[in-house]
């Protein structure tokens, strides 16, 4: 036989379950909205960094409390000019320079330098036959302009990114986005499964100096 207190108790948890379910969906809504948040990855701009269809997730709080830096995976906000085809308005690129950097394509290895320094970029995509991207298609010598950073997509060839603006407009402002605009730093790879990865910084970035 129940007992009154058993049915008591069952009570009070069916009064309390919308409220618990309340709860667990607002605290599900304010992490998506200021901390964590998921993107999947819609074109081969990056490849084989990441995959079209991989899913990664990006930390949306890390850049309140410091400035983004090079060689980390960004998603931003894409200046309206550079929203066409498959990435819509969030972009995913990395960060080749920062505010102050003297970026030039290329030293006699073909390789980017950045303040003066030359960067190593094995990350870079490779076809099937081995084949790797050029670092840049063309030559420029740009400094990147306060508050705003330059990126490209790891798969240089098929990345509407800063070189390509540039390429475009010839104007360092245009071909930059602000730094303000940046959603969040994508740091793991979680889907597929098989493809689960940290995102982080290449070494070749360690190297490289600061802005005079």
């Amino acid at each position: 036989m129940i007992d009154e207190q058993t049915e008591k108790r069952r009570g009070s948890f069916w009064r309390e379950l919308p409220i618990l379910l309340g709860v667990a969906i607002l605290v599900a809504v304010l992490v998506r909205a200021f901390v964590l948040q998921t993107f999947y990855i819609p074109s081969p701009s990056m490849e084989h960094t990441l995959n079209v269809l991989d899913r990664v997730l990006v930390n949306k709080l890390v850049y309140d409390f410091r400035d983004p830096r090079r060689g980390e995976i960004i998603v931003f906000k894409a200046p309206s000019d550079w929203q066409s085809g498959a990435e819509g308005e969030d972009f995913i690129k990395r960060i080749i320079g920062e505010p102050g950097d003297h970026i030039i394509c290329c030293d006699s290895q073909e390789r980017l330098t950045i303040n003066g320094k030359s960067l190593d970029e094995p990350y870079i995509y490779k076809d099937a036959d081995g084949n790797q991207d050029p670092a840049a298609d063309r030559k420029f010598d740009i400094t990147v302009p306060a508050n705003r950073l330059w990126v490209m997509g790891d798969h240089r060839s098929a990345s509407g990114d800063s070189l390509e603006h540039y390429e475009e407009t010839g104007d360092v402002e245009e071909a930059t986005i602000p730094e303000d605009s940046v959603v969040g730093r994508a740091f793991t790879v979680f889907w597929p499964v098989k493809r689960a990865t940290w995102l982080s910084v290449p070494k070749g970035f360690d190297d490289i100096p600061d802005a005079k």
